[in-house]
């Protein structure tokens, strides 16, 4: 389950690299594909990695919500980077989208070659009564798996042109989060009205100030 934390700029006197990322994640990219994009902080400044450790990832999933909190597998370094790898896949095409930009091939192709963890797995198991039976394996069973729908959404996301309209970056100078605008109008500016929208607000409020003064 996702901490309700308030979300604030990093600290200037933030210890780099972290040692753990966790107490820096938030949710505001409202779909998992622009939650794991945002998993690196200040990409306009600091680059701030917070998935910094195997297990950082391994909570980051269970919490995203596409990982069960018990499976069969560890995250290991290998996966941790290959998470990072589809994340920067995911956040070329996002931007690319917000930019007018073509999406490059090369991400297209790597967020594509993660669809095939996204599928049905067969699992053999026994019922209550000790007989064989043929089931299929849950979606989050394994971190590859977890990453795997991550990319299906990222895929729908792209893929869609109803879907793809709604990609946005924050407006915000300081922010770099990204996010699915589910806005009726479609027309959301910032990640979060309670932090970034706000700050805007009261800049431009003390602006006003300032040339009535």
């Amino acid at each position: 389950m996702r901490p309700e934390r308030p979300v604030h700029d990093l600290p200037e006197d933030l210890d780099l690299p972290l040692a753990t990322g966790e107490p820096w994640w938030y949710w505001l990219g409202g779909r998992p594909a622009l939650d794991l994009a945002n998993t690196l902080r200040e990409r306009w400044r600091r680059r701030v990695e917070t998935l910094v450790t195997p297990g950082d990832l391994e909570v980051w999933l269970v919490q995203a919500g596409v990982m069960a909190e018990s499976t069969d597998f560890a995250v290991t370094p290998d996966v941790l980077a290959e998470a990072r790898d589809l994340r920067e896949a995911i956040d070329a095409c996002a931007t690319a989208l917000v930019t007018g930009a073509p999406a490059p091939a090369d991400a297209v192709r790597h967020i594509d070659g993660w669809l095939k963890f996204a599928g049905a797995r067969p699992a053999l198991v026994l019922d209550p009564a000790g007989v064989p039976t043929l089931g299929e394996r849950g979606a989050g069973h394994s971190p590859r798996r977890a990453l795997g729908a991550i990319a299906l959404d990222a895929a729908r996301m792209l893929g869609d042109p109803a879907e793809r309209v709604r990609v946005r970056v924050c407006a915000s100078e300081t922010c770099s989060a990204r996010f699915y605008d589910r806005s009726p109008a479609g027309r959301r500016r910032w990640c979060s009205m309670r932090t970034c929208g706000n700050e805007a607000k009261a800049r431009r409020h003390r602006e006003r100030g300032r040339t009535a003064a």
